[in-house]
């Protein structure tokens, strides 16, 4: 059992930058991948990163490459999501999630945050 509690979303001018966290308990943190994946309000979830067992391989959309940065501590079970270049269409509800295997599908995460809301402002 994985339990992920996402912290550090808020309001931001465009432009500006955000630090999101995701904590997780459990032993097994440190064999899984992670993800974050964001939901705007009427609009269907979206991958948004993602980041293999140890921290060596990353992946990204063109949405966010090169803005967003995913990273992780596997010793304090946490893992991050830097966003800088902020726009107001990355305003949505930003999940983190835990899959067994690196992946972009929503569907092979098994262990899901309750999501911090993310605002851009233009």
């Amino acid at each position: 059992q994985v339990q992920l509690v996402e912290s550090g979303g808020g309001l931001v001018q465009a432009g500006g930058s955000l630090r999101l966290s995701c904590a997780a308990s459990g032993r097994t943190f440190s064999a899984r991948a992670m993800g974050w994946f964001r939901q705007a309000l009427g609009m269907e979830r979206e991958f948004v990163a993602t980041i293999n067992w140890s921290g060596g391989s990353t992946y990204y959309p063109d949405s966010v490459k090169g803005r967003f940065t995913i990273s992780r501590d596997n010793a304090k079970n946490t893992v991050y999501l830097e966003m800088n270049s902020l726009k107001p269409e990355d305003t949505a509800v930003y999940y983190c999630a835990a899959s067994p295997r690196t992946t972009v599908l929503d569907g092979n995460y098994n262990y899901w945050g309750q999501g911090t809301q993310v605002t851009v402002s233009s």
